[in-house]
């Protein structure tokens, strides 16, 4: 199928490794010109050079300056904002039951206002192209997952509902906006990876348990649908959550 993405002008978050740079890839090999970011410069780097066609924009999303600035510079070297995918997130924090203020305030920013920011400093933009917006997400913003950070599943609650919300304003103006929400994902030197390889016998068992494929899912799984949802091919699409993991969720 083809996606109708060649020359979209494209940013994407959070994409130095892991599904992030992933979804670039995939944007890259659909011909869409790609700006990518994430606050660590060395890994920024090594990522446009992995890539190759494609530039790289350091700058932290959860200040709204830094948001600002990052979109702006984006916008002139593409000429313009198409779409943007929203991928600054981390699942790591405190144990349930242990959360304190500044744990909150620090998950809430990578995970929460990282999304807010770059979807405001970008909207003038996505209005004047009539573009799209994709939230990464997580399946612990659709249930409780036993185990999981409290703090990270409310944060990624609040990105579902503000994304349901937002879209009915941002629609106003021509802009569509959707999320993924990804179960267990592994790739080279995830968290799952490094569990797999610490205990085996664990990892399969929860995956048994848990997740009715039985398997972990890719980065490629991830980006499939991103691309997919910020495509005109998904044009009566928005509001969305789109979950992606294996079946283990039931809401």
């Amino acid at each position: 199928m083809d996606l109708s993405l060649r020359n979209k002008k494209v940013f994407v978050s959070g994409s130095s490794k892991g599904i992030g740079i992933c979804v670039a890839r995939k944007f890259i090999e659909e011909g869409a010109d790609v700006v990518i970011n994430s606050r660590n410069t060395d890994e920024l780097t090594a990522a446009a050079t992995s890539l190759g066609n494609c530039n790289s924009i350091a700058g932290d999303l959860s200040n709204p300056a830094d948001a600002l600035a990052t979109i702006t510079k984006a916008a002139d070297i593409l000429g313009g904002i198409d779409i943007i995918v929203c991928n600054v997130g981390s699942g790591s924090s405190v144990p349930p039951g242990q959360e304190t203020y500044n744990e909150w305030r620090r998950v809430f920013d990578v995970n929460f206002f990282s999304a807010t920011n770059l979807i405001e400093a970008s909207r003038a933009f996505l209005g004047e192209s009539q573009g799209s917006i994709v939230c990464i997400s997580s399946i612990c913003g659709n249930e409780t997952i036993p185990g999981a950070p409290v703090t990270y599943s409310v944060a990624k609650s609040a990105l579902n509902t503000y994304v349901k919300s937002i879209s009915l304003p941002l629609a106003v103006e021509g802009i569509r906006i959707n999320a993924v929400a990804p179960g267990n994902i592994s790739f080279e030197g995830s968290v799952w990876s490094k569990k797999m390889a610490q205990d085996p016998e664990s990892v399969n068992a929860m995956l048994e348990n848990n997740v009715p494929l039985g398997a972990f899912g890719s980065p490629d799984d991830v980006a499939n649908l991103v691309v997919w949802l910020a495509s005109d091919v998904a044009k009566f699409v928005t509001g969305t959550i789109v979950t992606t993991d294996g079946g283990q969720t039931r809401s």
